[in-house]
């Protein structure tokens, strides 16, 4: 495996679970389990052991490897420095499991959606495109821009909606821009972070085959699964597109005074993604575009940016290993968003807003807090 060299090097501190200023726990299965071997460190020890043979593969081995999100709070808190490779290993480990028949079932299931039907919904390949029906949008045809909306944007109710807000906005902006619709494919994000490193190829290669052929040159990502692996894997496979998340689209329009929003008067506190955050240092954009947005007021969660906790939809979102109760991570952020004070917890995720409206009902917080994506803040 590779890695396998690294792991006898963690003696489980613990930095790894905190936060910077190690005021909370902040690894999402830690805090939800309290047990070390849901602990980075934990699972450390757990591939070594099993990578020397002193465990034996099971399913609750792989439970464990699998319940990792995949989110880089470790990443960040690690002092040592195999740090940056903290989640790599992890999916290294997964790739081992996938190689040697020791998937979970969810997991298996999640990579015949993609395999079969081309999305882990196991829906329609020709309904991809119908999240955009009586927007009015464009086929790609050489536009500037492709919009990429992804499998939970093109297939989910929460996603759909969002999809079409930011659809929406960028062409009331008057960006140049078309979509793919039916001929979309997944971009692999999660297939890659869960270890199917052939599926992930494929796919990727697929898409960057696509993309060349069309012309594509810049590509505005809805999702930051989309953004992180366009971005980070795609160009060791060839691609040689540049890639922005649509919080950087609206921040450059924001700029340069080709958009404006309405009156807002809200008090709005904002989760970050981990894979636009951690994962890719973009905090900024998301945050500049909501204080461009007149009247509303914007309040920050005490953990915040490289501190804030994964709403536990980062690599769980379709196999849900976590599973919810009140010590998920979903639960536990929207009750921090509470304590703020806002009424309305912004997102840039359709993952992190599908976690939070479930949070936010099973919490019974229908009343105190709204979840929305900052694009359907800005068309309020």
């Amino acid at each position: 495996m590779q890695y396998a060299d690294v792991i006898h090097r963690c003696f489980r501190c613990g930095y790894c679970k905190f936060t910077k200023d190690f005021s909370d726990f902040n690894c999402p299965t830690y805090r939800k389990y309290w047990f070390d071997t849901y602990s980075p460190g934990g699972r450390m020890w757990l591939v070594r052991a099993w990578l020397n043979g002193d465990v034996e593969p099971s399913r609750r081995l792989s439970e464990i490897l699998y319940s990792c999100v995949a989110c880089g709070n470790c990443r960040e808190h690690c002092v040592f420095d195999f740090r940056v490779d903290l989640v790599n290993i992890f999916v290294a480990a997964r790739k081992e499991m996938v190689e040697q028949g020791h998937t979970l079932p969810a997991v298996r299931d999640y990579f015949k959606g993609i395999s079969t039907r081309g999305n882990p919904f196991n829906q329609p390949r020709e309904d991809r495109g119908k999240w955009a029906d009586g927007l009015g949008l464009e086929p790609y045809n050489g536009q500037e821009y492709l919009l990429h909306v992804g499998c939970v944007g093109s297939y989910d109710e929460r996603g759909k909606k969002i999809a079409a807000a930011v659809a929406s906005l960028l062409k009331k902006a008057g960006v140049p821009f078309g979509i793919l619709g039916a001929n979309e494919s997944c971009d692999g994000n999660e297939v890659r972070m869960l270890g199917e490193f052939g599926l992930f190829q494929a796919l990727a290669e697929g898409n960057i085959e696509n993309f060349k052929k069309l012309g594509v040159r810049k590509v505005i990502a809805l999702s930051p699964h989309a953004y992180n692996t366009f971005k980070n894997d795609y160009p060791a496979l060839g691609a040689d597109f540049e890639v922005m998340h649509y919080t950087q689209a609206l921040e450059q329009l924001v700029r340069e005074n080709k958009v404006s929003f309405p009156q807002i008067k809200a008090r709005v506190t904002y989760h970050d993604p981990c894979f636009l955050g951690r994962h890719n240092d973009v905090f900024d954009a998301p945050r500049k575009v909501l204080r461009s947005m007149p009247g509303l007021i914007l309040e920050e969660m005490q953990k915040n940016s490289k501190n804030a906790l994964c709403c536990g939809g980062g690599g769980n979102f379709h196999t849900d290993i976590i599973g919810s109760g009140e010590a998920g991570p979903a639960r536990v952020r929207i009750r921090e968003a509470v304590e703020t004070g806002a009424s309305i917890l912004a997102v840039a995720c359709p993952n992190c807003a599908k976690m939070f409206e479930d949070a936010r009902r099973d919490e019974g917080l229908e009343d105190r807090i709204q979840v929305k994506d900052i694009a359907e803040i800005a068309l309020m």
